[in-house]
């Protein structure tokens, strides 16, 4: 089983930068597909950005791709999510999720079989 705690959340001023962190632990870290997701107060939860195991490809959302980005440290067990440019869209609920299946779907939360508490980002202007 893998357990993951997100930290880095807070609040920030439009255009301004955020990194937000994910610490794993149980399974080998780098057996797993890492995705970050996001939900807002009413709407679904939705795909923000994944990277794969091995090589490491990323995946992006349309609405992210150019301003974040999705990186792991495998020896820390860490997958972060480097935020700039944000924007009050950007406000909502971060999850962290894990999965192992070669087969997984990166965009789909309901692939994922692991995910943190959430860390709640909330940009001002």
């Amino acid at each position: 089983q893998v357990q993951l705690v997100e930290s880095g959340g807070g609040l920030v001023q439009a255009g301004g930068s955020l990194r937000l962190s994910c610490t794993a632990s149980g399974r080998t870290f780098s057996s797993y597909t890492m995705g970050w997701f996001r939900q807002a107060p009413g709407k679904e939860r939705e795909f923000v950005a994944a990277i794969r195991r091995g090589v490491g490809f990323t995946y992006y959302a349309d609405s992210v791709k150019g301003r974040f980005t999705i990186s792991r440290d495998n020896a820390k067990n860490t997958v972060y999510l480097q935020m700039n440019s944000l924007k009050l869209e950007d406000t909502a609920v971060y999850y962290c999720a894990a999965d192992w299946s070669p087969a997984l779907n990166t965009r789909s939360a309901r692939d994922y079989d692991y995910w943190g508490q959430g860390t709640q980002v909330t940009v001002s202007s």
